[in-house]
């Protein structure tokens, strides 16, 4: 809730008498006419999206409802009834909210490749802008690179949180080497890289829409040659200029990836939910889809967009919008019951989303980022959950 600023109180609510002295009715011809300065709560109104205040709007009316439904309840018959259907219909007000603005942000954002893809074009051609900066751990990325050792951390917990994944695919070689990776919107490789180097990888396939940006990726892996180690069916890692959507599942009996990564990717796509449906088809049971993201909530609108882009420019202008954000309870019910894009059921049956793992995360200038508990429901945070082994449950 914004405060009012000194000036728009003088001239909104409580107006400040004039002076004939300090202000002529008549002012002189010729007399340049001043530009009133603009208030600090016009300045903020004009850039709040607009969703936040119909949702600013709409709690302060569900307040105000609330209160008067209280005040009448004490006169009412049915009190106790009255109370389940106020919540029932906040319920459903709730749902319809997260099913638009989860399901429908194609229909915000301006170009699209087709209309079954999740790669929006605006969002391609401002990433291949930053190519050239992506490997520079002082640039527009440093956010990426610093959050990078929290990625691992966060994966590393989720396969120590299910047995099943402490030995992974077929294509494993000891107990506890040869995790298969597929990193979804790869960029510059920044994660790819590390995770290859990791002594529990076997290999690692890294996609992106972009071939400007996968153009870099590809000059910096060939600095290390132990990335070019593998078989030529599987090289240890190897950069794929492709989309989720035209990527080809393996041929059986090829094995599945054991991870699939969707780091800071969710937020910049069209069409998120059946963005991950697509992403999920490529883990194998027991595995684990990985993904960090935002949350749409007045303190990450002015984290990342006011105070990170306009204000510190610590990443360029247009980096982020707002609507496509996406909150952890929204994930957690695409995955459980499919209550947010239309009620598919048959995710509750794949996926353990009862059980989701969820991790805030906060920036500390000078410090980088920190795990902060609870701070998932203000900004970053990492998500996964883990398709189910219908097979090893039986």
């Amino acid at each position: 809730m914004q405060s009012p600023s000194a000036a728009s109180v003088e001239v909104g609510l409580f107006p400040k008498p004039r002076s004939k002295l300090s202000e002529p009715s008549h002012p002189h011809p010729g007399t340049a006419r001043q530009i009133p300065e603009m208030r600090p709560s016009l300045l903020l109104s004009r850039h709040t999206p607009t969703l936040l205040r119909q949702q600013q709007q709409n709690v302060s009316r569900g307040v105000f409802g609330c209160a008067v439904a209280a005040r009448e309840q004490t006169h009412h018959p049915h009190r106790q009834q009255l109370q389940l259907q106020l919540q029932s219909l906040a319920k459903q007000h709730h749902a319809a909210c997260s099913s638009r603005l989860f399901s429908s942000t194609a229909a915000a954002s301006t170009t699209s490749s087709s209309s079954t893809s999740s790669v929006n074009a605006d969002e391609i051609s401002h990433f291949s802008a930053l190519a050239s900066s992506w490997w520079d751990p002082h640039g527009p990325s440093r956010p990426l690179h610093l959050m990078n050792p929290l990625r691992h951390d966060f994966i590393a917990d989720c396969l120590a949180s299910s047995p099943e994944t402490a030995t992974p695919s077929p294509a494993a070689g000891a107990q506890t080497r040869g995790l298969r990776y597929l990193d979804v919107g790869c960029g510059g490789g920044i994660f790819a890289e590390s995770a290859a180097r990791r002594p529990g990888t076997h290999s690692v396939t890294a996609i992106d829409p972009s071939a400007t940006i996968l153009g870099v990726a590809r000059q910096h892996a060939r600095r290390d040659p132990t990335l070019a180690t593998g078989t030529r069916a599987e090289p240890k890692l190897q950069y794929l200029n492709a989309s989720i959507e035209t990527l080809p599942l393996p041929a059986a009996p090829e094995p599945l990836f054991d991870v699939v990564t969707l780091f800071e990717v969710v937020e910049h796509v069209d069409r998120p939910a059946a963005f991950l449906d697509a992403c999920g088809r490529f883990v194998r049971p027991g595995g684990w889809l990985v993904l960090s993201t935002i949350a749409r909530t007045w303190t990450s609108w002015l984290t990342t967009n006011v105070l990170a882009e306009d204000i510190l420019r610590v990443v360029p202008r247009g980096t982020h919008d707002w609507r496509k954000y996406i909150n952890a309870d929204e994930l957690r019910a695409h995955f459980e019951d499919g209550a947010v894009d239309g009620g598919d059921r048959r995710r509750a049956a794949e996926w353990a989303a009862e059980r989701p793992a969820v991790m805030g995360v906060v920036y500390v200038p000078g410090l980088g980022w920190k795990k902060v508990a609870g701070s998932e429901k203000l900004g970053n945070y990492f998500f996964a959950v883990q398709k189910r082994d219908v097979a090893r449950d039986r």
